[in-house]
């Protein structure tokens, strides 16, 4: 496998759900992402500001190219309601040979096709 072809897992987590989704459905439109899954509610247990905190959030898990992973982390980090938002990635290591493929074929940026 080259490095062009590894995949990643993305997790991202926001305070409210239908913002997750719509961001979401712009990651998937550009490519960014070839999918996501949005979980809600979520309870998430954290220390901020000197304080443990515990919260209701939403929860997505997206596929894409470790190639993409600082491009999809910019373009969350400038729209993210968060100062600094869970965005964090895993390798796919395996699966099903055909999603993987679905997956890579879903995050290639496809060029415009000229007017006839």
């Amino acid at each position: 496998m080259t490095d062009t072809d590894q995949l990643v897992e993305v997790t991202i987590t926001a305070p409210d759900r239908d913002w997750l989704i719509d961001l979401c459905h712009q990651l998937v439109d550009a490519r960014l992402a070839s999918s996501a899954h949005v979980i809600h509610p979520v309870t998430s247990i954290y220390r901020w500001d000197g304080s443990v905190h515990e919260t209701t959030e939403a929860r997505a898990f997206l596929r894409s190219r470790a190639l993409l992973l600082d491009e999809v982390t910019a373009y969350v980090v400038e729209r993210h309601p968060y100062d600094v938002p869970n965005i964090t990635a895993v390798a796919l290591i395996g699966g099903n040979g055909a999603y993987l493929s679905w997956v890579r074929a879903e995050t290639v940026r496809r060029t415009r096709q000229p007017k006839t």
